[in-house]
């Protein structure tokens, strides 16, 4: 549904310099994740989930709403995913990922929640 909603809320586009980082979520997301995941059986499948979740954090880039809100909390969401992966493999035993996850996770919900709430009010709710 993120997705959809950034999509039909895209940004005048400098391919330039709004490619490269788009792509690059894309990209190292999944690719993250599909490292991360010590199950190397899983690890496609998680691969597969965390290229929609790179899917997500890029078309919240490519979009309308406040950077500094939406695409900053969408990478947090992302990072918190990663952690969870990263807790299976190379942060086994970490306190890091407990640490961190939730806050991650409730932080960049938030900020995607708040950022477009406040640009669709301010554009009339369109």
């Amino acid at each position: 549904m993120a997705i959809a909603l950034y999509a039909r809320n895209l940004r005048p586009l400098r391919w330039q310099a709004d490619a490269p980082i788009a792509v690059g979520r894309l990209l190292i997301i999944p690719l993250l994740a599909f490292v991360f995941h010590a199950d190397r059986a899983a690890a496609p499948g998680i691969a597969l989930y965390a290229t929609g979740l790179g899917a997500m954090a890029a078309m919240a880039w490519l979009s309308s709403f406040p950077r500094n809100w939406v695409s900053f909390g969408a990478l947090l969401f992302a990072v918190s995913d990663l952690l969870i992966f990263a807790r299976l493999g190379p942060l086994a035993g970490s306190i890091i990922p407990d640490l961190l996850v939730w806050p991650l996770y409730f932080g960049g919900q938030a900020m995607i929640a708040w950022g477009v709430a406040a640009a669709l009010a301010r554009r009339g709710g369109k």
